[in-house]
Parts: structure tokens; C-alpha cells; sequence
């Protein structure tokens, strides 16, 4: 169970998601190649490499050679790509691809976090164009992700803007702090790998979702908790979690029941009274 109710009194807290692995079961980017593909936006081999980055991603967790030159795949692969068709593809298919993977696990934590008076955000390596959708999906406050150039001619030039990965993350959190006025000793965030390591250990809560064996080892030298999700389910189909008042408000709210029964009861016998008399 998360902590109670944030006092008002005292400064923001928010908790920080990784998005791929952590909140959904697979790579967001990745998900929509084939819809990329029928958009004509790339071809089939491009279609099987996209696969196959898939694979290696869920097989046991990209490193940071991986991803590093999965980075450089995509970017070289986007160029040229018209952003408001990239959009456009992502909003037609975003409930098909995104909703029936989200973690049950991850969305109830969401609904926790929220219920408890914090911020939820969504910090990952995919880019904008792909994860802002999906953070409006979830009921995310705020989403911190990679940034592609974007030429005059409304298309990515192939160029990184901002790197959301690594320490770029941990940064990101930071100046979210700052600028939102959050405690970061008393937020929590989320992740799969231990190239999160710099995001987690800068909250007070850090946790390891369904982590890669580096961030495994990680987590047990440092006694980080470690979750496991493997629910995936569409929001539709899944119960909210609703969160029970605190005890003092379940006293006073059956107090005053039986007080509002005991008036009932006596205006009946009162208006039984008055009319036999």
C-alpha cells in the first residue's frame, strides 16, 4: 500500500513513470511500426527490424549499447517523416495498440497516486509524438520525453532535439521539482531498467518494475522494493481502484447514519403521536 493522504500543508509530491516495460508491456515507439508501415511511412524490411528490436527489448532489456544504436536506427529512420501524419497515425490507433497493453498493476498505481493528492509523470525515451497521447491515455499530469527537430517543412530532420535517457531523465525530475515544487524526498518513481538508476535514486521512494538483471542486482545491494507486473488489460475492462476513507471518516460517517436513522424514527413516532391525539 502507498503512503495516506499528502498533508496540504507540505510541499507537492509527484511519482515518475517509465512508460515501456513499466506501465505497458512492450516498447511504445516499437508498437506502432506496423501502423507506420501501412501509413507509408516505412517498408517491410524496416517493418521485420522494428520486430526484431522488439524482441531483443523484451527478451531481457536493451543495454546501453542497444539502445544507444536503437536510437540511432530510429532517428535515421524517421527522417523526412511528416509530424502530422506521425500524429494523425498515432490517434487512429493509439486505443487498438496501447490500451490492451497497459500493465493492470501500473494503472491501479496510478489511480493510488492520484487518489493520495500526487502528480503522476510519465518520463520516457520514446518520443513526444507517441508518448503525450498515451500520458493523456493513462490520466498523466505531465509527460517528459524525447524530442525530435522538426524542419520548416513540418518533417523530422533526423536530428535529436533532447534525449529523454539515462541521467537526462534523473535531470528532467530534478527541474520538475523545482519548478513544481516537489519534495523528492517524499516521491516515488517506477521503472524496468538500470539505466533508470539515476531517476530512481533521486526520489525517496524508488521502485523496480519487473527489472532487467542489472537494475535487479541494483535493487537488492540498495533493498529497493521490486514489483512485478503481468496483468496487461484494456481500462475499459478493468475495475478503478477506489480507495477506502480513513478509519475516523468511516466512525463519523456511521455516526452520523445512525443519527439521521434515530431523527427518522423519532419524527415518525412524533407525527404517529400528534395524529392519534
Amino acid at each position: 500500500m502507498l503512503g495516506l493522504v499528502e498533508n496540504p500543508s507540505l510541499p507537492r509530491t509527484a511519482a515518475f513513470f517509465d512508460l515501456d516495460k513499466t506501465v505497458i508491456a512492450k516498447s511504445s515507439t516499437l508498437t506502432f511500426s506496423k501502423s507506420f508501415y501501412q501509413g507509408g511511412l516505412i517498408n517491410r524490411r524496416a517493418v521485420l527490424r522494428t520486430a526484431y528490436a522488439q524482441f531483443v527489448f523484451l527478451a531481457g532489456g536493451a543495454d546501453h549499447d542497444q539502445m544507444e544504436g536503437m536510437r540511432e536506427y530510429l532517428s535515421a529512420l524517421c527522417k523526412g517523416w511528416n509530424v502530422q501524419q506521425v500524429k494523425e497515425i498515432v490517434a487512429e490507433t493509439l486505443h487498438d495498440l496501447i490500451d490492451p497493453i497497459i500493465y493492470d498493476e501500473a494503472a491501479s498505481l496510478i489511480e493510488e497516486h492520484h487518489a493520495a493528492g500526487r502528480d503522476v509523470v510519465i518520463v520516457s525515451t520514446s518520443g513526444a509524438e507517441v508518448v503525450e497521447p498515451i500520458g493523456e491515455l493513462l490520466g498523466a499530469d505531465r509527460v517528459v520525453a524525447t524530442r525530435m527537430v522538426v524542419g520548416e517543412d513540418g518533417c523530422f530532420t533526423g536530428d535529436v532535439e533532447y534525449y529523454a535517457y539515462g541521467p537526462t531523465k534523473a535531470e528532467a525530475v530534478k527541474e520538475l521539482a523545482a519548478s513544481e515544487g516537489y519534495d523528492l524526498t517524499r516521491c516515488y518513481a517506477y521503472s524496468d531498467s538500470a539505466t533508470d538508476v539515476p531517476m530512481l535514486e533521486s526520489v525517496g521512494h524508488p521502485y523496480a518494475v519487473n527489472p532487467d538483471r542489472a537494475l535487479r542486482r541494483e535493487a537488492a545491494a540498495r533493498n529497493w522494493p521490486v514489483l512485478v507486473f503481468n496483468r496487461p488489460v484494456r481500462l475499459k475492462q478493468r475495475l478503478p481502484v477506489i480507495p477506502m476513507p480513513p478509519r475516523s471518516a468511516l466512525l463519523a460517517a456511521a455516526v452520523g447514519a445512525a443519527a439521521a436513522t434515530a431523527g427518522i424514527v423519532w419524527y415518525t413516532a412524533r407525527k404517529r403521536g400528534s395524529v392519534s391525539a
